[in-house]
Order: C-alpha cells, then structure tokens, then sequence
C-alpha cells in the first residue's frame, strides 16, 4: 500500500498530461502506454531492489536495554560475517527466548505466578498431611537423596568425557586435514584411518564406556541421567563439528589453497555452548548478567524440588496401591487417566528447566546471543509443527546431519523414507536414555514415538488450522503424557516387588508388569521408592 500511494499520483499526472496533449494521436497513445509501463516497471524494480538489499544488510534487532547493552560497531560488522559454510545451514542471529519476551506482559507472567502458588500448595499439603501422620513436621527429601545417588561417580564420568570429548576427536580431525593438505600420498587411505578412529572413540570412549559407567554401577535414574544426556550431547557435539569442517578440507584440498581449520579455542567454546550445529563464531553479547544467570539456576532448581512434590503428592501412592493388583485392562485405564496431570505437569517442568533455564544461563555466562532453544510450540495446531518446535536445538541437528544428508545421499529423493529415518533414530536415543536410566526395557516411548508420531505426523499435518486442531494437539500430548508415566511408573514397581531369581534374555525384555502381583505381605516397602 505504501508503495503504491508512492508512486500512483506521479504515474497519473504524467498519464494524464501525456494523454491530454496526445489524444488525437493512437499511435502516439500505444508509444506512451509502453512507456509508462517501462516507467512503472523500472521504479518498481529499484524500489523492490532498494528493499531487498536493506533486509539483506538489516543488522539482527538489538536486544532491549534491560536485556543487555548495546552491542559495539565491531561486534555488529563480526556479527554480519556470521554465515554458514557456503551459504547453507543455519544462521545464528542475536535473538532473546521467547519466554523472556512473554513475561515481560502481565497476563502471560500471572500463568507463572499460578504455578508458583500450586508448588506453594503442594509443599503445605505435603507438611499437613506429614503432621497429622506423623505428629510433627516431618521433611523427608530421601528420594530426592535416592535419585541423585552414587554424585561423586558422576562427576567422575562427566569429567572424562568432557576431557577426551576436548582432545581426542580435534586431534584426530588436525592431523587428517594436514594429511589431506601435505605433500603425502593416498588421502583416501588417511581418511579411511582416522575416519576409523574417529568412529571407534564415537563408539567405545563416547558410547560404551559411559554406558558401562551407568549400568555395572546401578546409577540412580537422575545420576544415570545426568551421564548419559551428557552422553548423548558430547556424541551428536563431535559429530557436528566433524561433519561441518571435513567438507572445507576436503574442498580447499581440491583447490590446492590452505583451509581455514578451527582453532582449539573455537571447538572449546562449542563444546559447552548451548547448540549442536558448530560454527566458527557465534553472535555475542557484550556482558555477563550474573543476577539473570542466578534466577535461571534457581528457577532450575525450584522445578526439581517441584517435580519432587509431583512424584511424592501424585504419582508414588497411586503406584504403590496399584502394585497390589494384578496387571489388567481396567487397572490400566484408570491409571493412564490417573497419570495425566502430574504427566502434564512433568511435561511443562522439563521443557521450563531444560530448554529455558538452564540452556539460558549456560548461554548468559558464555555470551551466547542466539536464544532460541525452541518456538511457540503450544500454539502448534499440527505435530508437525510441534516436532519442529518443542526443541529447536535437537531438531536443527537431526534436520541438517541426518534428514538432510539422507537426502543428499539418496540424490534427493526419498523424502518420506528420510523423514522416517528421522523419527527412527530419535525414538531409539529416547528409547535407550530411559531403558539404561530406569535400569530395565520397556519400549512405551518408542511405540508412541514410531507408530502415534509417524501417524499423526502425516494426519495432523501443517495444512491443519484453527483453534480445534490446537485442541486436538494438547488433548492427544496429555493423553501421551499419561500413558508414559502410568506404565513406565507400573514398570518401576514390578522390577522391584517382583525380581527375577534366575534372569534370561527373554525374561529381560518381556515388562515384569504384566505378571507380577505383589501379595500384601510382600517384601517391604523399602525396596521402592
């Protein structure tokens, strides 16, 4: 509209002086007619011109004066330069989390407050009901104790993969490009033995022995999490910077020129940043606000004193009756409904003190200016657009290393075989982070990853709109929820009422809780949690 109030009454004025002086004339009207049109064209075209070059060399938004300072003129000119390897992938801009914008307006900020108040109500019903059972207050965190157990190992463990994550895949990755750049022959060969190097570390130092760590150890499910989340982080960490800077060897090889290898200061910094798609330079920001990195890490832990109370008020009394009962379709079908609101409330605790606490304050104390970690994925009115938004960092790498390079690999093509690929390798990695953190099998994830996922997926696709279909979203992600902490929860009791004295690989894989029935006099209480 702007444009066209722009240039109208000139093009009519001189359509209309043209017209006025030349209407006895219709070979003079036709020459004009197209001169105009050239005319309109041409202004048209260096207006559209103008506006893209502007959006091209637009600098990323400041942030807000209460976010961070201003950034310097070298830091704006560094942050242009931010580009992806040939102009593909992912930029990185300077942008805040979406939840830090949101709760600068009351309305959205109250939600907050209302979940403040229920942990408040939970934390008095816990006490009244210690008080009356007991006669006193009692505060008992033994589960919060218990889960977190064995700490000292998991530092341990944490530290050498942290340390060998450090060293051994840069030194591998070094030493190959100078082989590949040297005077040396047979680069294939070199590339075949480091590439094998590589692969072994990614397998026995990265996979193997973590998980050894955890499982000969009985780790606590939340010190088990802790090791193998860092696992998986460090693996898919190595991979991107592998994946990111062979190609440039590989393509200054060709060209007979020197690449531009990382430095060790530039692969530190990756490492611990919250992102899993390397570069050699992030957009910055100037300070460290240390007051907002403390809310952060309170926040942090204020959500896991909070899924405490979940568990303790919602989830361990119900379980624990329900042990008495044999494994049928009607025990199941209450609990499932039974699950879904401490499910839901599990759901919202994890993506809160996940993807925004603690990814922001470990991207506050390094600088980090690109802040989104995910989109407004509640307002998603398709799984699709769910799966692309709950967890921006998980899916920008699964969309560039491994639906992407499926395709390039299969020339193109195969777009629905690729995306299915995509879902596989992400419901195994879920799959195996609870089977070796709860210490038994039991695929529910996976199930409901492969086949409602994929299903919805494809029904509830990106052409879905309107307020019906968000419904229709969150109704079928409760439902999940619950579904999820019923029977995995019903899973964790049997492993525990009903051990297996002589145990065999099918015993194993077969959910002890579709057998066991723990009599009243049983062993005690004290085996579960």
């Amino acid at each position: 509209k702007t444009v066209f109030s722009l240039l109208l009454p000139h093009f009519l004025t001189n359509r209309h002086q043209t017209l006025h002086t030349t209407s006895s004339d219709a070979h003079a009207k036709n020459h004009l007619r197209c001169d105009l049109i050239r005319q309109f064209d041409s202004h048209v075209s260096e207006l559209v011109d103008s506006l893209i070059e502007e959006s091209v060399s637009l600098e990323p938004t400041p942030l807000p004066a209460n976010f961070s300072p201003s950034m310097s003129d070298k830091e704006r000119s560094k942050l242009r330069s931010i580009r992806p390897p040939n102009g593909e992938g992912k930029q990185f801009v300077n942008r805040r989390s979406l939840l830090d914008e949101l709760f600068e307006v009351n309305h959205i900020r109250t939600i907050y407050h209302m979940f403040i108040a229920l942990l408040i109500l939970f934390i008095l019903s816990t006490l009244v009901v210690d008080f009356i059972d007991e006669g006193r207050l009692v505060l008992d965190f033994d589960l919060l104790v218990y889960v977190f157990g064995q700490f000292p190992l998991v530092v341990c463990t944490w530290i050498y993969m942290c340390v060998s994550a450090s060293l051994v895949p840069f030194m591998l990755f070094q030493t190959w490009a100078q082989s590949q750049c040297g005077s040396g022959g047979h680069p294939r060969l070199w590339s075949l033995l480091y590439g094998s190097a590589f692969l072994l570390y990614q397998a026995v130092g990265l996979g193997f022995l973590p998980t050894y760590v955890a499982v000969s150890n009985s780790l606590p499910p939340a010190s088990s999490f802790i090791v193998i989340l860092e696992q998986v982080r460090l693996m898919m960490k190595t991979h991107s910077f592998v994946r990111e800077n062979v190609p440039r060897v590989l393509s200054a090889a060709k060209e007979k020129n020197v690449p531009l290898r990382p430095h060790i200061n530039q692969y530190l910094y990756f490492l611990f940043a919250p992102t899993l798609i390397y570069r050699d330079h992030y957009p910055r920001n100037p300070l460290i606000r240390w007051g907002y990195v403390a809310t952060k890490l309170l926040q942090v832990l204020g959500c896991l004193f909070y899924a405490y109370y979940v568990f303790v008020r919602l989830c361990i009394p119900q379980f624990r009756s329900i042990s008495l009962q044999l494994f049928d379709l009607r025990s199941l079908v209450l609990g499932v409904f039974n699950s879904i609101l401490p499910g839901a409330l599990v759901l919202f605790l994890a993506f809160f003190a996940l993807l925004h606490c603690w990814l922001n304050a470990f991207a506050e104390m390094l600088r980090f200016a690109d802040r989104m970690f995910y989109k407004d994925w509640w307002n998603s009115t398709s799984f699709a657009n769910y799966y692309r938004t709950w967890n921006v960092v998980v899916h920008d790498w699964l969309y560039y290393y491994v639906y992407r390079d499926f395709l390039l690999m299969s020339g193109m093509r195969f777009r629905a075989a690729a995306m299915f690929f995509v879902f596989t390798v992400s419901a195994v990695v879920h799959e195996y982070i609870l089977a070796i953190c709860f210490g038994f099998f039991y695929p529910v994830l996976f199930c409901l990853f492969m086949c409602f996922g994929m299903m919805f997926n494809f029904i509830l696709h990106d052409r879905r709109r309107g307020p019906i279909w968000n419904v229709i979203m969150w109704t079928s992600l409760f439902l999940g929820q619950g579904v999820i902490i019923c029977l995995y929860c019903q899973e964790w009791y049997a492993q525990r009422y009903c051990p297996i004295t002589e145990p065999s690989f099918l015993e194993l894989l077969k959910p002890r809780s579709w057998s066991c029935h723990r009599q009243k006099d049983g062993m005690a209480e004290s085996q579960g949690m």
